[in-house]
Order: C-alpha cells, then sequence, then structure tokens
C-alpha cells in the first residue's frame, strides 16, 4: 500500500470528503494518508471510516493540515475559497499534488493559487466529470462555428445548499462560449435579469441558476438562432462521477512540472 500515492481529502465530513474517502480508499492505486476537517468538527480524533457509518478505515480525522499534507503525495480539495487558497500555499510546500475542486474563487483567490502552482502541481477544474468537460469542448466549438447570429444562454440546477451561482461549471461553460468568439467573458457576460431590462444584448452570454431540492446537477448551454435552437444538456445523477474524476487527476499529476493544470489536460481533451 506504501508503494502507491498518499491522499488527503480535505472536508472529509462533507458530502463531496465522504464520496472522496470512500473512492480513495477503495482504488488499488493510492492510499489514504489523512482525512482533514475543521478544528470545531466533532469528528476530529475519530476513525474516519466509523465517523462515515461504516467500518475503521485506519486514518484518524485531523486539522492539522500541515502535518497531513507532509506525509501525502497529492490532495483532493473541495471545500472553501479561504481555506482552499490556505490549502494551495501547504500543498505546494510539500511538492504535493492539488487538485482543486472548488468553486467561488474570487480573482485574488485565482492568483494565490497561481503562485502555489510555480512550486507544484494543482489541477483546478469548476467541474470534474468526463461528460461536462466534453460539453466544455463541444461549447467552444458550436460557439466559434455560430458566431454572434446564436444567442448564447446558460442555464444550471443544483441542490438548494449550493451558495455560489452561477455554478463552477456553468462559468466554464461560459468562458467556453465567449473563448469560441474570441470575447472576455467578463466583457459580454449578463448573470442578471428583473423588471424593465429592455431588448437581449448583442453577443452577450446569459446565466440562470435553479437552486432546489437534492439536485446533483443540470447544465443547458442554449444556442437560440433565428427558427432554430441547439441544446448542449450535461446531466448528472451521482456525485461519484465527480469523486472519480478527481482521484483520475491526483494521479494523473504525479509525474508532471509545477504549474496549473484543467481537467482538459487531465482526459487529454
Amino acid at each position: 500500500m506504501t508503494d502507491t500515492p498518499g491522499i488527503v481529502v480535505t472536508g472529509a465530513s462533507g458530502r463531496m470528503g465522504q464520496m472522496l474517502v470512500r473512492e480513495v480508499s477503495a482504488s488499488p492505486d493510492c492510499h489514504l494518508v489523512a482525512a482533514l476537517e475543521r478544528e470545531d468538527s466533532d469528528w476530529i480524533g475519530r476513525d474516519v471510516g466509523t465517523a462515515m457509518g461504516g467500518a475503521e478505515l485506519g486514518v484518524t480525522v485531523t486539522s492539522d493540515a500541515l502535518e497531513a499534507f507532509a506525509r501525502a503525495q497529492a490532495v483532493i480539495d473541495f471545500t472553501a475559497p479561504a481555506a482552499t487558497v490556505e490549502f494551495a500555499a501547504l500543498a505546494a510546500q510539500a511538492r504535493a499534488v492539488h487538485v482543486i475542486g472548488t468553486t467561488g474563487l474570487s480573482g485574488d483567490d485565482l492568483k494565490k493559487i497561481d503562485a502555489a502552482a510555480h512550486h507544484a502541481v494543482i489541477v483546478r477544474a469548476g467541474n470534474m466529470s468526463l461528460g461536462v468537460n466534453l460539453l466544455v469542448e463541444l461549447t467552444r466549438k458550436v460557439s466559434q462555428a455560430l458566431g454572434e447570429a446564436f444567442d448564447i444562454e446558460i442555464v444550471e440546477a443544483h441542490h438548494k445548499a449550493k451558495v455560489d451561482a452561477p455554478s463552477g461549471t456553468a462559468l466554464m461553460l461560459g468562458e467556453a462560449a465567449a473563448e469560441g468568439r474570441g470575447v472576455a467573458l467578463d466583457d459580454v457576460a449578463d448573470r442578471g435579469r428583473d423588471g424593465m431590462t429592455g431588448p437581449r444584448e448583442a453577443g452577450a452570454i446569459g446565466f440562470s441558476a435553479i437552486r432546489g431540492g437534492d439536485i446533483v446537477g443540470e447544465h443547458d448551454v442554449l444556442f437560440a438562432g433565428a427558427g432554430e435552437r441547439i441544446v448542449l444538456r450535461h446531466v448528472a445523477t451521482d456525485r461519484g462521477i465527480f469523486a472519480r474524476g478527481a482521484l483520475r487527476a491526483a494521479l494523473w499529476g504525479q509525474d508532471k512540472r509545477p504549474g496549473q493544470y484543467s481537467m482538459a489536460d487531465v482526459l487529454g481533451l
């Protein structure tokens, strides 16, 4: 087991954290070296397996990120922006691959992550699934082919507990659509409409966010032209797709040079 890469899962008590713990523990290609939680979590000091309601895994939940990262070859991180920025610096010190699935990162956050990537491998994506990353590539190509003759709207739906909008995946799709047209997303994004907004601006890329129930993740990219529409769609029904993609990224990054990579790099798209 110790010949395989050791992986730290951050935010181990969360939905994605628990999914990642299960995925890493079940894989013959790596082993779980630590499970990380906040200092005030009631999981601290407990075996992560029994804390999850299952059998012991021999890994005690800790809040000591520095010590955990020092023993790891990779860190998989689906937490919150402030925590992720801190983890990026620590993972860089440890020269561990840092897989970031955290969304809602600000421009300042991204600058700090870019700085950490000078010293270690960082794989960052708003969505880790194979299907979504294929959708991103399709969106870029369709946008390039159709040009501004077709209006672009991105509609995303997630569970009611999601705190950021638009989703990281929706923004990935918006970036791809903007790249296809050769423009910057910040210059054309329309993130909210309410009241007397007037007619749609030519060239705008619109976003709509739906929140409710236990929706795992749904994303539609609508290209609306005169007399016809094209809809590209991805529906996630199992969070396991994100965990499996993140683990694939952690293993892929083991022999790569320091720098920031995307899931398109991991998948060779």
